[in-house]
């Protein structure tokens, strides 16, 4: 049997997705066929324009809805206004950097909630429609540190390593139906938000561009190369394939080696 990847009639939903991997997962889904579901905290005409501007190159429905991941009810609200979820892309999350003892409290809160509990909130809500409608694909966006640790990280990678396992105890939930549930685990990403980063790093260190990519921000990548927003979209269309029927409960790392160390 030959596989092709043809999403048309599914709908994507895709938290914190008005930029960076979760943007580029959309456009991919979107490319493959799925109609899209943006979302993010903001609800700027600019945020409706990513839709609009999807919907047009790709010919799909692409619909922008303002919904904080941070609130329980929030999250499940998203999945009812979709008003159809057959693919669920949790990505939603932010990041603090601080010693444990230093640690704010307000932050752990708002990353545990952020990054972890939105997640469960959103499945929750998805499930039921991916039983009506007898098929689903959920993907969970981790991060290498979701399989591996750093310093002053703690809420991040509790909340990464936590989504590892929300991955896998619901694949175990829905592993005699046709729902898969995995998790993408992407090391650095050359994101909008990262570029920008790199001027800043580059007069820090007193080191040019490609010296700063390859020893600082790479570091810890062995390919010293960035993935991209469009491996991340290409891996999560490929899980929604027909081929990636039988993978469910699995961590993918894209991280250039980085968790092969």
């Amino acid at each position: 049997m030959a596989y092709t990847i043809d999403l048309t009639g599914k709908t994507a939903v895709i938290t914190g997705s008005n930029s960076g991997i979760g943007l580029g997962i959309a456009w991919e889904l979107a490319r493959a066929g799925a109609d899209v579901v943006l979302n993010s905290f903001t609800d700027r005409e600019e945020d409706h324009a990513l839709a609009r501007e999807i919907a047009e190159e790709t010919g799909v429905t692409a619909r922008y809805i303002k919904a904080d991941m941070s609130k329980g009810d929030a999250c499940r609200q998203l999945i009812a206004d979709a008003g159809r979820c057959d693919i669920l892309i949790n990505n939603a999350g932010i990041q603090h950097v601080a010693p444990i003892p230093d640690f704010p409290v307000e932050k752990w809160d708002a990353i545990i909630a952020i990054n972890l509990s939105s997640a469960f909130h959103t499945t929750a809500a998805a499930l039921p429609m991916m039983r009506q409608a007898g098929w689903g694909r959920i993907i969970n966006i981790s991060s290498a540190h979701g399989l591996t640790a750093s310093p002053f990280k703690s809420a991040y990678i509790a909340a990464k390593h936590g989504i590892v396992g929300l991955t896998k105890t619901t694949a175990l939930e829905t592993a005699q139906e046709p729902i898969t549930a995995n998790t993408i685990c992407p090391g650095y990403v050359l994101t909008p938000l990262v570029e920008a980063q790199i001027p800043d790093t580059m007069k820090e260190y007193d080191m040019s561009r490609e010296d700063v990519i390859k020893n600082v921000m790479l570091e810890r990548q062995p390919s010293k190369e960035f993935a991209t927003v469009e491996q991340l979209g290409g891996t999560a269309t490929f899980l929604c394939s027909d081929a990636a029927a039988q993978i469910t409960g699995t961590a993918i790392s894209v991280d250039g080696g980085w968790t092969a160390l």
